[in-house]
């Protein structure tokens, strides 16, 4: 059966999707001339005000232009134009990050036509109704050719859907009634055959409708982090708000008791101008981070959904980051889901080349992912060249059945047998043979070790004999082992989930290198696992499909719903995976860390840059009422009229030197809390403190090229 593609847990390629080549390079000069607009109308104070920091700055910008108007001059007038292009700076972060979601927005608007439904009256009539008209409970028929009108649950038939217009893989899928496969999608297309859909969404609530909404940035709410940050930032603007305000009061009465001390820009007879004050407020309050916060949180978002995965809240994608512990279902995510021939075990008196040649020929007709894994592996380990059904003549060909469990051929006077151990020992008793004990004990063993035995039985020259067993297991994906000491380095505990019996799981868990397994799990078992962790002060993820998922889903504080599952389970999850593919939690939890490192890292180059400009700004300003302050006058800057101007400037340009960080993220090395913090203040604490003081000399020098200023 098709299904969406999935991606090696070993890998971060993606798919290729053509809604990503909308998107153009960070800092793309188109991207920012179509977001400048959107920058400007950010200017309204009604939506700016949800930014304090920012919002004190216009309020600064304001005042400085009204100043620069009752007393012009060169210097007021670059401050104002200088504070104002801060502000939109700022809001072109925001815009450009937007802007980004904007571009997928428009392509997903194309898979949102003018469809009209079939729906089916009380009387099982049809009657033609236009798709945004469909109410939750409404039945609709579509056929091969039509688009699914609205997000739903097929109740009847089978169909193979293209999905490409949502997750951008071409490759089509099946879609059932009944099991976990019977969700679709409003705007997909149906390929073949015929399917009734039960509407599960409210008009404009469709899946679409909620994903342009959430990568538009229109629905994207604050996530608490986001709000504790901001009350910290405007806090620490509010502190330097009343600091600023008391070196009026403080230049007046020092220039009173130092009569002799010359007027300067900062100090004249009614002590500092409004112009300096406005200036040293903005260069003083953290305004990097407080530019970039929003865009940090959008682009974490874009990078979700970049990689075919739509978060419904920010707090999810916060909740992702600080996940301690990552509850991962056995087949399909941490398994290939197919078991696999990994060894030919003969009985005595059989070689393994015997037992290869009988079991690839016994496999040869069978088209399940076990036989095909037989019939390589033979060639594989030992050169037996894969032949085809059609080279044998006169072959009868016995496929598999759920009554015999067995399959195999008939050439000649040979037959062949491969299936089930007890059922090929009953064949080999009917055809008149013996089974030696020595094969009940490597079924056990085999068994025990976590694989599935299948006993390979012979008939030749009137003589039935067992052969031996071949040792099916189902393989682990390459590289989890890896993946699994990554998330240990991060502190991050996994944990196993399957329905195979302890011993098989326990096989496959020390296999994988995961912390711990759940065997024999039920739904009740998953939810009772996910309240323990959490009882514990634990943040809990886990993926699921299917109905019964949907509790556990719920619970946890990050749900990953699969595209190709049911709609139960997309309500529940507060994340779902377009390309359905259990291993993307991973990288969900590495993009949460990725947006909590990056938001972490611009704060403490925020911050320090501000301790940066202290030595930049108030030993120039004050260094003549103070001879003292010569000593932290480190920097020699020009003049107070320079150090001001080089401030402001080197505050404006670093916020768009910042901005495809803060898009891009910074890259995130899996390691312990300490060592992050360690990295953060070395590369970003020192590089915050290090990077303005060349910054404000190198932009000083520059004015000083310009005799008149």
């Amino acid at each position: 059966m098709p299904t969406a593609t999935t991606i090696d847990a070993a890998t971060t390629t993606q798919p290729h999707n053509p809604q990503r080549s909308v998107r153009g390079g960070l800092l793309d000069p188109r991207m920012l001339c179509k977001s400048l607009p959107g920058a400007l109308r950010k200017l309204d104070p009604r939506t700016l005000w949800r930014n304090p920091v920012m919002f004190i700055v216009e309020i600064g910008a304001v005042l400085a232009t009204w100043c620069a108007v009752l007393d012009s001059s060169w210097f007021a007038w670059l401050i104002v134009g200088w504070l104002w292009l801060t502000v939109i700076f700022a809001n072109l972060a925001e815009a450009v990050a937007e802007g980004r979601g904007k571009a997928q927005a428009a392509s997903l608007r194309k898979a949102k036509t003018d469809t009209m439904a079939r729906r089916l009256t009380d009387s099982g009539r049809e009657e033609q109704v236009a798709a945004p008209l469909l109410q939750r409970g409404d039945i609709v028929v579509v056929e091969a050719g039509q688009t699914i009108p609205g997000d739903g649950d097929v109740i009847e038939g089978i169909a193979s859907v293209d999905e490409s217009a949502i997750t951008g893989e071409s490759a089509p899928v099946v879609r059932e009634s009944g099991g976990d496969r019977s969700a679709v999608t409003g705007g997909t297309t149906v390929l073949s055959d015929r399917i009734v859909v039960k509407i599960t969404q409210k008009p404009g609530e469709s899946f679409i409708d909620r994903m342009i909404g959430l990568v538009e940035g229109a629905n994207r709410q604050k996530t608490p982090n986001e709000v504790a940050l901001n009350i910290l930032l405007a806090s620490l603007s509010i502190i330097f708000v009343f600091a600023v305000a008391t070196l009026q009061p403080l230049a007046i009465f020092s220039k009173a008791n130092n009569p002799g001390v010359p007027d300067s820009l900062s100090l004249n007879g009614d002590g500092v101008t409004g112009i300096v004050l406005v200036a040293l407020l903005v260069c003083l309050i953290p305004t990097t981070i407080g530019a970039l916060l929003s865009a940090i949180g959008i682009a974490g978002m874009d990078r979700l959904v970049q990689r075919n995965v739509l978060a419904m809240s920010g707090r999810a994608v916060e909740a992702a980051g600080d996940v301690n512990t990552l509850l991962l279902d056995k087949t399909g995510t941490i398994t290939l889901g197919n078991r696999q021939a990994a060894a030919f075990t003969p009985l005595t008196g059989v070689t393994t080349e015997q037992l290869a040649d009988a079991a690839q020929l016994s496999s040869l007709a069978d088209e399940t992912p076990e036989g095909r894994s037989i019939v390589v592996f033979a060639k594989q380990e030992f050169g037996l060249r894969a032949r085809t059904p059609g080279e044998l003549e006169n072959a009868t060909w016995v496929e598999f059945s759920a009554t015999t469990r067995m399959s195999g051929v008939d050439v000649g006077d040979r037959r062949l047998r491969k299936g089930a151990a007890g059922s090929v020992a009953a064949w080999i008793r009917s055809e008149g043979g013996t089974v030696p004990p020595e094969l009940d004990d490597l079924v056990e063993s085999i068994s025990a070790a976590g694989g599935t035995p299948l006993a390979v039985g012979e008939l030749h020259d009137g003589q039935a004999r067992a052969l031996g067993v071949i040792h099916l297991k189902d393989v682990v994906k390459h590289g989890m082992r890896e993946r699994f000491d990554e998330m240990r380095r991060m502190g991050i505990r996994t944990i196993m989930i399957t329905g195979d019996n302890p011993m098989t799981a326990k096989a496959i868990a020390d296999e994988a290198g995961v912390d711990d397994f759940l065997a024999e799990a039920t739904p009740e078992d998953k939810m009772a696992l996910i309240k323990k962790e959490q009882a514990a002060g634990l943040l809990v993820a886990m993926t699921g499909d299917g109905t019964n998922d949907a509790p556990a889903l719920a619970q946890a504080d990050v749900g990953v719903a699969m595209n190709t599952g049911t709609s139960a389970a997309k309500e529940a999850g507060n994340m779902v995976d377009l390309d359905s593919d259990p291993t993307k939690l991973i990288e969900i939890v590495e993009i949460g860390k990725q947006l909590l490192i990056t938001r972490g890292a611009l704060t403490t180059f925020s911050i320090a840059n501000d301790i940066a400009k202290y030595f930049a700004i108030i030993p120039a300003l004050f260094v003549a009422l103070f001879p003292g302050l010569d000593l932290l006058n480190v920097m020699r800057l020009h003049s107070p009229q320079s150090a001001i101007l080089s401030a402001v400037i080197f505050n404006a340009l670093v916020i768009v030197a910042l901005i495809p960080l803060a898009l891009k993220g910074v890259r995130y090395t899996p390691s312990s809390a300490s060592k992050l913090l360690s990295r953060n203040l070395c590369v970003y604490g020192l590089g915050g403190i290090i990077a303005p003081f060349i910054g404000i000399k190198l932009i000083d020098l520059l004015i000083q090229l310009f005799p008149g200023m």
